[in-house]
């Protein structure tokens, strides 16, 4: 797969993995479609780094794996919840 190829399949990931977070937390994420993606983007680093933290999971296996596609969903409700908390401190000054 070249450059381009890969690039797509971050982009869609990305926006798979931030759609569900953003169906999964509740509350009003007032998103749109490329901060859904770039969402999702961080989520599956997120996911990524975490489980190789807890696993020690091995990253030679490629981008599109069941397990890393829930640990990008799972990144991404992760950033999405500390996103809307940071909102939410923000927004109460």
């Amino acid at each position: 797969m070249g450059i381009l190829g890969t690039i797509i399949v971050i982009i869609i990931v990305g926006l798979i993995a931030g759609f569900i977070a953003r169906a999964i937390v509740p509350g009003r994420q007032s998103m749109g479609i490329g901060a859904t993606i770039l969402l999702g983007i961080v989520g599956s680093f997120v996911g990524g780094f975490l489980g190789f933290l807890l696993f020690h999971a091995d990253p030679q296996g490629g981008f599109i794996q069941p397990s890393g596609i829930i640990g990008s969903i799972i990144g991404a409700i992760i950033v999405l919840l500390i996103w809307m908390a940071v909102r939410g401190r923000r927004t109460a000054r």
